[in-house]
């Protein structure tokens, strides 16, 4: 027989993760894959993980009433087939689904730059689709960063940079490109050739440019906010914890993956602003990160539980956002994971009680 664990993907040690949990609260967890979600059905097939043997087991269970969408790829969740089967688990009148897609980063930025709580925060942001449209934006912000719209983790971010040569004379653009732990250097006389090169690296994959942001340093490092927004056992968004990334040092991004690393945000904060000037900042940064939830919440149209949030804060003590994404990696930070691994949980549980008046409870499954 095949390996059950081969029989599905996503982060399994988070499954496992969340599993255990639902088992010290009382709570059924499984991973329910999409090509087993027949909703038709009164039984299916859910992954369980036995602890003390270390294995993955498929067993029989019945329509899971709380599905949450970890589904780790872009492209799977795209396919036809998976979209319906999303849409039908929202439509379903037995089942509470909560993030059931990817977000858009473009979509993320229209969505908040229209809000009157969360315009505040949000660069400006364009979409690259011409040479034109993109040099508007450089004329105006000599640092600019290129991010794919379907991005993860860092990969593919660009930083271009309009500066004045050793003598002041002429102006030289330079490019770089995010690598494995560091970023590559491409410098040009014209902007035409800096554009030239930017779309030979994008490709055909949609792009945004952001204005780049001075942002606050520690041992002239950049670093920036990493948040966890959720909802807790009442149903209502809440920050679980807040970390802090420090960039590499020949990074263009703080993504641990790229070379950053995690780090004490008050410690950082501390050496540009003080003590009590970063226990502000972050009191503001929680404040912005829950506008900016319940923001994107309203406009998606869709029911969320969770969210993660890169956010800056520039060398004036300014808040930006950067990015959110539905599927958040799990947070290093130990007493954040706890926290966060319960919250899936009691956030499951809220909405098993809300449909109790209809009936008896029901397992919480998680869907893949």
């Amino acid at each position: 027989m095949d390996d059950p664990a081969e029989m599905f993907r996503g982060n399994r040690n988070n499954f496992i993760d969340i599993i255990r949990t639902g088992s010290e609260l009382g709570v059924s967890v499984c991973v329910v894959t999409v090509k087993d979600l027949k909703l038709k059905h009164r039984k299916m097939i859910g992954y369980v993980f036995d602890s003390a043997k270390g294995t993955w087991s498929p067993q029989t269970i019945g329509l899971p009433h709380v599905l949450y969408n970890r589904i780790p790829l872009r492209q799977d969740e795209a396919l036809p087939e998976v979209q319906q089967t999303l849409q039908a688990c929202v439509r379903h009148p037995h089942i509470r689904m909560f993030n059931p897609a990817f977000f858009n980063k473009w979509s993320l930025f229209e969505w908040l730059s229209k809000g009157k709580t969360t315009a505040k925060y949000i660069p400006t942001t364009r979409k690259v689709t011409t040479l034109q449209e993109f040099d508007s934006l450089f004329k105006l912000h000599s640092s600019v960063y290129l991010k794919p719209i379907g991005g993860k983790a860092g990969k593919g971010i660009m930083k271009a940079d309009r500066m004045s040569d050793r003598l002041g004379r002429k102006l030289e653009y330079c490019l770089s490109v995010q690598d494995t732990k560091g970023s590559v250097v491409y410098k040009y006389p014209k902007m035409s050739q800096l554009w030239a090169k930017m779309k030979e690296e994008i490709g055909q994959e949609e792009y945004i440019a952001q204005r780049g942001i001075s942002l606050a340093r520690h041992k002239k490092r950049p670093f920036d906010l990493r948040l966890l927004v959720q909802k807790n056992a009442k149903g209502q968004w809440d920050v679980t914890g807040v970390g802090a990334r420090l960039a590499g040092k020949l990074s263009i991004t703080t993504h641990v993956p790229r070379g950053g690393s995690i780090d004490d945000p008050e410690k950082l904060l501390a050496s540009t602003f003080g003590i009590d000037g970063a226990k502000k900042i972050i009191q503001r940064t929680r404040r912005a990160a829950l506008a900016i939830a319940r923001q994107v919440e309203k406009k998606s149209g869709h029911m969320l539980g969770e969210m993660s949030m890169d956010m800056g804060v520039d060398i004036h003590g300014g808040i930006w956002f950067f990015e959110a994404n539905s599927k958040p990696m799990k947070f290093d930070e130990p007493h954040i994971r706890k926290k966060s691994l319960e919250r899936i949980v009691h956030y499951s549980l809220f909405l098993i009680r809300a449909k109790s008046s209809a009936g008896g409870g029901y397992p919480a499954a998680q869907s893949n």
